[in-house]
């Protein structure tokens, strides 16, 4: 479980690095504004790497919450992680724009992924609270039972 919360304290320190961006550039400071965004990616790759590994070298953590809640968790969980994908797909694009100093396109998507962004991590927060604080975890499973849903 250990690596749950390494996993959640990336995706959250990202979205931080990214409101702090973003507010530095509301200021005109583009170095910071760099800086933080950079760091924002970084992390975001973290969690990913993090979070690929432990899946497929370890498994997939399945809800243990009460039968009630699994559907709605489960649909919620879809959600989560189609938005998240869009917005790391966007990021990759608006940091491709800000590297190749195309900053009127970059301008242009630059709050769309923020904002993804934000609300991925949002939806990611609950996704974890859900599965590891408000009900008891349930057992971890190789990723193919996971996907057959055994």
């Amino acid at each position: 479980m250990g690596i749950a919360y390494l996993n959640e304290t990336f995706m959250l320190l990202s979205a931080v690095s990214v409101a702090l961006g973003w507010y530095n550039i509301r200021r005109g400071r583009r170095a910071v504004h760099r800086r933080y965004m950079l760091t924002g990616a970084y992390l975001a790759a973290a969690f990913f790497v993090s979070y690929a590994l432990h899946t497929f070298l370890v498994g997939d953590t399945s809800f243990g919450g009460p039968a009630g809640w699994r559907v709605p968790y489960l649909t919620f969980l879809q959600i989560h992680t189609i938005l998240a994908t869009a917005a790391a797909v966007l990021g990759i694009i608006t940091l491709r724009y800000a590297l190749r100093e195309n900053f009127a396109k970059h301008r242009r998507i630059a709050p769309w992924t923020a904002v993804s962004w934000f609300v991925a991590a949002g939806m990611g927060l609950t996704v974890f609270l859900m599965l590891y604080i408000v009900f008891p975890p349930g057992p971890t499973t190789n990723i193919m039972r996971a996907i057959l849903g055994h």
